[in-house]
């Protein structure tokens, strides 16, 4: 009987352990996992960490809600930590093995061309929140942030309208975000009738930080009579040094304005803002809009933080319309399935923070409006100038050769480079 007994004890034992797998993938099948790619150190760490934050916040919401499809969500968090190639290898981590069902994700088109191929191999989806610099609509990818037409060309528009500015310095970092964003506004600025010798173009490397000659150039370049501007697509903790020596060489806003894409509100927290006052940044969000949808945000999201210092900004509202998007779409499709879900995106609506309702389109991109925005002290944002109504995204840029006869339908098409003049779709 002893030995028995032992024999049995061993068995149960045995089957007892052979179980603790199973209760563990059970368990893991009880939660849908969601990814969260953002840098949390690097020189991107002052922007990207609030969205980490962001999806955090999110993802506590929607799971106090019941979840979705009956699960509760579980947040998987990395940090690719300002490093291009290790955004793709942390997506390849989420996807292969944490088993995300879609990652939202990425700042610089950089870290998001990184990660391209890893969506497409793996058949992901990837939600990006940030303004980039169209030419691009990928099947696995949703573009939250706003395309040039919903930023650059309207910032533009602005400075030349209501600034009377004739004269251009279209100042960014070294990558390809700036690069092809000034291409297309230099384009579109000879397009109506801004000389080359009026355009000065200038780049410089991530976490740049001496900017004494530069600044230089661009007060030289303001002195020939017309009235100057800076475009400014420089990313990153680059911003807070640049903007100080502006002020160290005595330009104002009144004398060069600056308009920034990638200036808004987590940037200027905590910093001196005097060398800033008066400039300009143009979103399609801004935490000064006053409406109860955005006001409900705002408290929520300090409660959340238990910080009542913490702002909100552009790219994080970019995270609440493509989240509300993606839960919408797992409900309609019943599953987080990625071939469904992508199906199932297009023509889905939203809420945004500023009064209006967003939706998907069939380029993957989104419908936004657009806000010229002037820096006050407190680092917020007085809204000078916005568009009548919401802006649809435009995938290809139609200031581009190759690419105004261009468009991406990923309903009827199947396409996200569609010749509308061949009727085929590209490579």
């Amino acid at each position: 009987m002893s030995r028995q007994f032992i024999r049995a004890a061993a068995v149960a034992s045995i089957a007892g352990l052979a179980a603790l797998p199973m209760a563990g993938s059970a368990v893991a099948q009880d939660t849908i996992k969601v990814g969260i790619l953002h840098s949390l150190s690097g020189t991107m760490a002052i922007s990207e960490t609030t969205l980490k934050d962001t999806m955090l916040f999110l993802i506590d919401g929607q799971n106090k809600k019941g979840g979705v499809l009956g699960k509760k969500l579980e947040a998987v968090v990395v940090d690719p930590a300002s490093n291009w190639p290790l955004f793709a290898e942390k997506a390849r981590e989420l996807i292969t093995k944490e088993k995300v069902a879609a990652v939202f994700g990425c700042w610089t088109s950089v870290s998001r061309k990184s990660v391209l191929p890893v969506f497409k191999e793996l058949n992901n989806i990837l939600f990006y929140p940030v303004q980039y610099e169209g030419e691009e609509s990928e099947r696995n990818v949703f573009y939250t942030g706003a395309a040039p037409n919903q930023q650059a060309i309207p910032a533009v528009d602005y400075l030349a309208k209501e600034e009377k500015v004739q004269r251009w310095v279209l100042a960014g970092t070294d990558y390809v975000y700036p690069r092809t964003t000034n291409k297309i506004l230099e384009a579109y600025l000879k397009s109506k009738g801004v000389k080359p010798e009026d355009i000065m173009i200038n780049y410089t490397p991530f976490g740049h930080s001496d900017w004494q000659t530069i600044v230089a150039d661009i007060k030289k370049f303001g002195t020939a009579g017309k009235k100057t501007a800076v475009v400014s697509t420089i990313n990153g903790d680059a911003n807070v040094p640049f903007y100080k020596e502006l002020g160290n060489q005595g330009i104002s806003a009144k004398d060069i304005p600056v308009v920034a894409f990638s200036v808004g509100e987590e940037e200027l927290a905590g910093i001196d803002t005097k060398p800033l006052l008066g400039h300009l940044a143009a979103w399609n969000y801004f935490q000064s809009i006053k409406n109860p949808q955005n006001d409900e945000f705002i408290k929520k999201w300090k409660d959340f933080t238990k910080n009542p210092k913490r702002v909100t900004n552009d790219p994080m509202e970019a995270h609440v319309i493509g989240f509300a998007m993606w839960v919408k779409a797992v409900e309609k499709a019943k599953t987080t399935d990625p071939d469904k879900v992508i199906d199932a995106l297009p023509g889905i609506e939203a809420p945004n923070l500023t009064g209006g309702i967003s939706k998907m389109l069939p380029n993957h991109h989104i419908t936004k409006p657009v806000f010229i925005g002037e820096i006050k002290a407190d680092g917020q944002f007085d809204v000078v100038w916005k568009t009548d109504g919401l802006v649809p995204g435009d995938a290809w840029s139609k200031e581009l050769d190759g690419s105004k006869d261009l468009i991406g339908d990923w309903v009827d098409k199947k396409c996200g480079n569609w010749n509308t003049k061949t009727n085929k779709c590209g490579s």
